[in-house]
């Protein structure tokens, strides 16, 4: 899976699966279509990556299937420019998928209509989540009789009302007014008088002589945890996209620097067709998973200067050598 915010999303709006959803295009690419739009949204969608987990293609065959796929419209890189909550401000590059085949003039209203859409949090690179600060614990709800006389507090009252459950434990006027602090705190903490009640009475000796000093030590020594702190659960910062453009699907250009025509900038472009001019015409092997890529490669293998090795196939079909693009 990519880091959140990015991979694979879906454009949205597709028609129901069917077996000729990728009829249009060539075995090889039709095979990788299918491969692609039964990952999981999130996934990442470089070539490198998902060579290594197709059983049969290797980089330089993803790369290309994957252009192909892009020319045929279910491939775009969408470059958003997003406003934070907190006016920060950042450009992240989206891979949008469409199992239903979409034309140029589609792509391109797409990423028009992205434009002042407010995306959530877990879709912010780096932002999903703010701080989470500490509340203080909430006061105890209101009981009745709060603000009268001590003999009306619920406090009071539970206490009282023992003596009425175990005859043993007659806890007096003073014994009550005396306790009431006791019994208090155990109703803040979540007890209920039942609770506290239980807690007094059960397993008595069979002769009680101080019932007050008795109900003190268990109050305090069965004493109830304190509830814990309730933390605040932290709401996803949402950002706003400010500006949507086409990105190169092969490097960092957008529209902002050069044309972006299907998906790639005319630089890649010419080293993408250098490239299928070079398998055509047997210099490059793009077929299946090459020794080195395999679990247990040979023990003896090439080791391919990949960019010389580019540089040379674009010397072969008369290209100019590639430039690093300043955005």
């Amino acid at each position: 899976m990519a880091n959140p915010g990015y991979g694979k999303r879906r454009a949205g709006d597709e028609d129901p699966h069917a077996d000729s959803d990728f009829a249009h295009l060539p075995p090889r690419e039709a095979e990788i279509a299918v491969f692609v739009d039964h990952l999981d949204d999130g996934h990442a969608m470089g070539h490198k990556v998902l060579a290594a987990e197709h059983p049969r293609y290797g980089q330089q065959a993803m790369r290309t299937s994957l252009t192909r796929i892009t020319e045929a419209g279910h491939l775009r890189w969408i470059r958003e420019h997003l406003t934070v909550e907190d006016n920060t401000m950042r450009w992240v590059t989206r891979t949008y998928w469409s199992r239903t085949r979409r034309s140029a003039e589609w792509w391109a209203e797409f990423a028009r209509q992205r434009n002042g859409r407010i995306v959530p949090g877990d879709l912010c690179p780096g932002l999903a989540r703010t701080d989470e600060p500490e509340l203080p614990e909430p006061e105890p709800e209101p009981r009745p009789g709060t603000e009268a006389d001590p003999e009306s507090r619920t406090s009071y009252l539970a206490l009282a009302a023992i003596r009425d459950t175990e005859p043993r434990m007659r806890l007096s006027e003073a014994d009550c007014r005396s306790l009431a602090s006791l019994a208090e705190e155990w109703l803040t903490r979540g007890a209920t008088p039942q609770d506290i009640t239980r807690a007094v009475t059960d397993g008595l000796p069979a002769t009680v002589n101080n019932p007050g000093g008795l109900a003190r030590n268990r109050l305090e020594n069965r004493m109830p945890p304190k509830k814990a702190k309730i933390r605040q659960k932290a709401a996803p910062r949402r950002a706003r996209v400010a500006r949507a453009v086409m990105a190169c699907m092969s490097c960092d250009a957008d529209e902002r620097t050069t044309e972006i025509r299907d998906g790639m900038c005319p630089d890649c472009r010419a080293e993408y067709e250098a490239a299928v001019a070079a398998e055509e015409a047997g210099l490059l092997d793009v077929g299946y998973v090459p020794d080195t890529f395999l679990a247990a490669p040979n023990a003896v293998y090439e080791v391919v200067d990949v960019p010389r090795r580019a540089a040379e196939v674009r010397a072969a079909a008369g290209l100019r050598p590639r430039t690093e693009r300043a955005l």
